[in-house]
């Protein structure tokens, strides 16, 4: 009963026989070869998804030089599933979580059943195909009628109940009470003030927990620019470290904020990318499915300098390499 949605993509709930395999990513790699990820993954394009995430995982994970392992599926190529393999060697940069909190604290039950209504709405919108939401307020609208409905008492619940969000949010050691807190907090009025919960979250232990901070943050952001005269303030550094995470739905949903964030060119926040998370951007601007690879594509573009029309030129043209080609170089001179 938790939410995930991140714009670009939607996952299976669970690994299981079934959908075929479209395509294979594998990110993280530095000095294992790709070949032997494969092997071992026991799996190729054309084939049903792993029978256990679990049991490919410890396979993977017992290959020399593997210190974690991590596979996610998503939606989709030609109709078929997009397997995302990540690897960690030892000494690769490495996004931390922090510890789970323990405290017994936990919502109030109009919360939590207002959200288990929002998300078997939100469901239901999706089979129809009415997934568009408005974020010009800083918090999500969707245009699904029976969403939205849900969606506006979570305004009244953050007015009446902020510092319960907040004490859920950063306390509590029930990861589905801090999921649905860090997407309710978002709806508060003062968007400036719960900037730096969402920021904390960011690191949260459960990806649900940072998926919904990350949205809630997205949001913010489009108020920010609308309305500049709020001083809205959204720090990169956590979203920056994101782009290195084992996990995949960090990674994408970190490269979507950013191409907001960096929409002015803040040349401490492109040196801060470049500095952090140069190699991860290359491996996820050369993932075939377009739609995940266009926020890092863009990224990687800003960050080796190219004007906005370039990169735009480059996509639009397949032409993929000439942006690829100037992150290697980048890259390689970075490393003398």
């Amino acid at each position: 009963m938790r939410f995930i949605a991140a714009g670009l993509f939607w996952l299976w709930p669970a690994f299981a026989q079934g959908p075929e395999i479209g395509v294979i990513e594998i990110y993280g790699l530095r000095k294992l070869p790709e070949a032997r990820v494969r092997q071992a993954l026991g799996v190729k394009e054309g084939d049903p998804l792993p029978r256990s995430k679990g049991d490919t995982e410890e396979a993977l994970e017992k290959l020399p030089g593997v210190v974690r392992a991590r596979l996610e599926a998503a939606c989709c190529e030609d109709g078929k599933a997009i397997l995302y393999v990540g690897i960690e060697e030892p000494g690769a940069p490495r996004f931390e979580f922090r510890d789970p909190p323990k405290e017994a604290v936990l919502l109030p039950e109009e919360i939590h059943d207002t959200y288990v209504l929002f998300l078997a709405a939100l469901g239901e919108a999706v089979r129809a195909g009415e997934t568009e939401e408005d974020l010009t307020e800083g918090h999500s609208r969707m245009k699904n009628a029976a969403c939205r409905a849900q969606q506006e008492k979570f305004r009244d619940y953050a007015a009446r109940h902020l510092g319960v969000l907040r004490d859920v949010l950063r306390n509590s050691f029930n990861e589905e009470h801090r999921a649905i807190a860090a997407y309710v907090i978002g709806y508060a009025e003062d968007k400036k003030a719960v900037v730096e919960d969402l920021q904390f979250a960011l690191r949260d232990p459960d990806e649900t927990v940072r998926n919904n901070a990350m949205r809630a943050l997205a949001a913010i952001e489009v108020l920010s620019r609308r309305r500049p005269t709020l001083g809205i303030r959204i720090q990169p550094t956590w979203m920056v470290e994101m782009l290195n995470s084992l996990v995949w739905t960090d990674r994408t949903a970190a490269a979507v904020n950013l191409v907001n964030l960096t929409e002015d060119r803040d040349p401490e926040t492109l040196a801060h990318v470049r500095d952090r998370a140069l190699g991860a951007l290359l491996e996820m601007a050369a993932w075939k499915h377009l739609g995940h690879a266009l926020p890092a594509f863009i990224l990687l573009g800003r960050v080796t300098g190219m004007k906005e029309q370039e990169i735009q030129e480059a996509w639009r043209s397949g032409d993929r390499e000439r942006v690829l080609a100037r992150g290697r170089e980048l890259l390689k001179r970075r490393k003398r």
